[in-house]
């Protein structure tokens, strides 16, 4: 194809974009969208109002490290992280999280990983490219934390995966679905300590060898759901970053209060 075909094609993938965009704006007035958590109609980014005024948004400043809220904007001379993130750094080099893990966001987040309800997917992806917007812009491939075959088997889906498509669709990034796989079957991390979370997924990931190949020398962007302890996160960027990535950074849709001193 020369450069003039590809400017041609190029104008019309755009120009159907467009139109696209233009129908659902025109469905949308006519017939409003449905809320994902109500039967309806919203005008709220798929929420109903008083959903949407419950969920605590992660804003800036946050730890460039974690992605935890810092308490009060400390100026131009504050440090950037969080007095864990620099006294014991993640592998992963930054993250950043949409909203806070609570009773808000917990019940629609489990609808979506475990009730089935992947409606979710396209609005938990535009709050992580929002909340996350510098590090999908200094990303050359957006890969989702994976699930093992067995647990993908029995949800049918693995919800990282389905938040992460979007992104790196919308972003023009390289998504790669399969660079990492779970190589052990672990349990919930749920009800673990910090501890009890990293020895149980210490070792739990693998770069393929078609990952290997994509990911030698390129900034990694990590999807997740939740940002507890970490564990996970380090987990897989430990791999990723033995394998040849450059840098690996993490967004998740929520994370809790204060990760590195939850005790659950």
């Amino acid at each position: 194809m020369d450069a003039q075909d590809g400017g041609w094609r190029r104008a019309w993938e755009g120009a159907g974009r467009h139109l696209r965009g233009a129908g659902r704006g025109l469905a949308d007035l006519i017939l409003p969208p449905m809320a994902h958590d109500s039967r309806e109609a919203t005008a709220a980014a798929g929420l109903t109002p008083d959903a949407w005024s419950r969920i605590k948004f992660l804003e800036a400043p946050v730890c460039d490290g974690c992605g935890a809220a810092f308490d009060f904007d400390g100026g131009a001379f504050a440090e950037d992280r969080c007095a864990a993130c620099i006294a014991k750094p993640y592998a992963f080099e930054r993250a950043r999280a949409a909203c806070l893990y609570d009773e808000a966001s917990r019940g629609l987040i489990l609808r979506f990983k475990h009730g089935d309800q992947q409606q979710f997917a396209p609005l938990f992806a535009r709050w992580i490219g929002r909340a996350a917007a510098d590090l999908v812009e200094d990303a050359d491939v957006i890969l989702p934390v994976p699930l093992h075959r067995f647990r993908l088997l029995s949800r049918r889906f693995n919800q990282a995966a389905e938040i992460a498509r979007p992104l790196a669709r919308h972003a023009d990034r390289d998504y790669l679905p399969d660079g990492l796989v779970r190589t052990t079957h672990t349990t919930s991390q749920g009800g673990k300590s910090q501890r009890g979370r990293r020895l149980n997924v210490k070792q739990a990931f693998a770069v393929t060898e078609a990952g290997r190949r994509r990911i030698r020398g390129r900034r990694i962007l990590l999807i997740d759901d939740v940002l507890t302890t970490g564990a996970t996160g380090e987990a897989c960027a430990r791999a990723l970053i033995d394998a040849g990535a450059r840098a690996v950074d993490l967004a998740v849709i929520a994370r809790v209060r204060n990760a590195r001193e939850l005790t659950m």
